[in-house]
């Protein structure tokens, strides 16, 4: 697995499928979090929803062969689980596959709400 130093590495090593579906879910992030903190963490963007964000604090995307990974938190996950019984997903993940359109306002939501839940436990 190669290793990456930022961001925009990551993204321009993905191929085009990968890299706009990663694309697009930094969209949903930044719609919902227009001042989140794009970092490079654990291998992998992340998005601090507040100043200095810990791990818990932060969602995080990747990309990989046939699909995208969303890490938003699992009290995310357990809020949206009905709505996303059409994905494979365990307790703090969700995965997108890359031959389907990606439910930008589902993934707007659970990014909108995961931050509310941030902001009220700073």
């Amino acid at each position: 697995m190669p290793s990456f130093s930022s961001v925009a590495e990551y993204f321009k090593a993905q191929p085009a499928p990968v890299r706009e579906a990663l694309m697009e879910l930094r969209a949903c992030i930044m719609q919902a979090a227009p001042d989140a903190r794009e970092l490079f963490n654990y291998g992998i963007p992340a998005y601090a929803l507040v100043e200095g964000g810990k791990r818990d604090q932060q969602i995080m995307i990747a990309g990989y062969k046939k699909h995208v990974g969303l890490y938003p938190h699992p009290s995310t996950m357990e809020k949206f689980a009905g709505q996303l019984k059409g994905y494979k997903h365990a307790k703090g993940s969700v995965q997108f596959p890359l031959n389907e359109p990606l439910p930008a306002k589902l993934i707007t939501e659970m990014i909108a709400y995961r931050r509310e839940l941030v902001l009220q436990s700073k």
